[in-house]
């Protein structure tokens, strides 16, 4: 990274912690104009990393996410019903297998080891 996307990076941040100063130099009954600082802060730190090397890859790469994310798949209604169908049958199953083997476990110990039943 050149020293100039560092010095950038560096000024951003310091942007970002002058907003938050300028949040709590304000009254907290002015919530607008308290508010101000922060957003102001933040719109001119995302201006200047804009302009950085790392910047303009965050860019490209959220570019890169929302085109996959548009090439997304998703299910149809009915198939969405049917997964829906199997996982509510495979959590009925399971929970009747954790009882049998709770209730198997229970007699064993209690029962036929202990003696407490």
């Amino acid at each position: 990274m050149v020293s100039i996307d560092k010095i950038k990076i560096a000024a951003s941040l310091l942007l970002v912690a002058l907003g938050v100063t300028g949040f709590y130099l304000v009254p907290a009954d002015q919530g607008i104009v308290r508010s101000l600082p922060v957003v102001l802060s933040l719109a001119l730190a995302g201006f200047v990393l804009w302009f950085s090397n790392p910047g303009r890859a965050f860019v490209d790469y959220a570019r890169d996410s929302i085109k996959e994310a548009q090439k997304v798949v998703f299910p149809t209604r009915k198939e969405t019903w049917q997964m829906t169908g199997v996982v509510f049958l495979f959590v009925g199953v399971l929970s009747l297998f954790m009882w049998g083997v709770d209730s198997g476990l229970t007699w064993v110990f209690y029962d036929l080891i202990l003696g407490r039943g």
